[in-house]
């Protein structure tokens, strides 16, 4: 008699554990959808505003960018969140099992990223952005992806080769482009609206130091980032954490459920 009751007790509370885990990932992915749909309604607007943002974003190759990859973590999270939501309070096993396998990928491709980058890091150096810059990079208007791309970092952090101006001598730029000292990328921008976009632009790329940015891009990236490293590292940790839960709980869900 009183082992059935100890079972019965048991079993109750195993039910009101899988009760408790049902409703935490209820709540928990619920909000990771109203996340994704939030992120792709930004998406999606910035690339159908009849209002010409979109030509302002396309204009950036970075933002242009920034653009696919918030629709990208939208479209994701998105997913996420509708399978963990109708897996966790329909306890629907083939929903919680695709919603663990998807966190399984995610978890792994972010770790594979992490290994990859503490492998590679010596490609992350002053020496190999330079000798890649001075082999690769055309001029301020080509549009080839990786001049583009050059040219949205030095509009964008007011800065002028990887470690000074001087990284564009004896470069396929100046082969290129032999009566020009620097791009118009590096010059400096007039602040008032309205204005010509350039304070002197002629000035500036016969090698003026007084019309253009001095400060190499490497340094002006690092120094810009080095306020949110910390906050980045402790996100991704963050992140990592909940990931790690999410697939417990969606484990155990899957078990318990009858």
């Amino acid at each position: 008699m009183g082992c059935g009751e100890a079972s019965a007790r048991g079993s109750a509370m195993e039910g009101d554990c899988l009760g408790c885990i049902k409703y935490l990932m209820f709540i928990f992915n619920f909000f990771i959808f109203l996340g994704g749909s939030f992120l792709l309604g930004v998406g999606v607007w910035v690339l159908v505003d009849p209002m010409g943002f979109r030509e302002i974003v396309a204009a950036n190759p970075l933002l242009f960018t920034g653009v696919y990859v918030i629709l990208a973590m939208g479209g994701m999270l998105f997913l996420l969140g509708f399978l963990g939501c109708c897996g966790a309070i329909r306890e629907n096993k083939c929903l919680l099992l695709f919603f663990f396998l998807l966190i399984l990928i995610i978890f792994l491709a972010e770790l594979a990223a992490a290994i990859l980058a503490f492998i590679f890091r010596e490609h992350l150096t002053r020496e190999y952005f330079t000798r890649e810059l001075k082999r690769h990079y055309q001029g301020h208007n080509n549009t080839e992806v990786f001049t583009s791309t050059w040219n949205a970092i030095m509009s964008t952090f007011d800065c002028c080769g990887v470690n000074s101006p001087e990284d564009f001598e004896e470069s396929l730029f100046r082969l290129l482009n032999p009566n020009k000292m620097v791009p118009e990328a590096c010059c400096q921008r007039n602040s008032h609206p309205g204005d010509v976009e350039y304070i002197s632009r002629e000035e500036c790329v016969s090698g003026s130091m007084a019309f253009r940015h001095n400060k190499g891009c490497y340094s002006a990236v690092v120094d810009y980032f080095e306020t949110y490293i910390y906050m980045a590292g402790g996100l991704a940790i963050v992140v990592l954490t909940i990931e790690l839960f999410a697939m417990v709980f969606a484990m155990c869900l899957f078990r318990g459920i009858q």
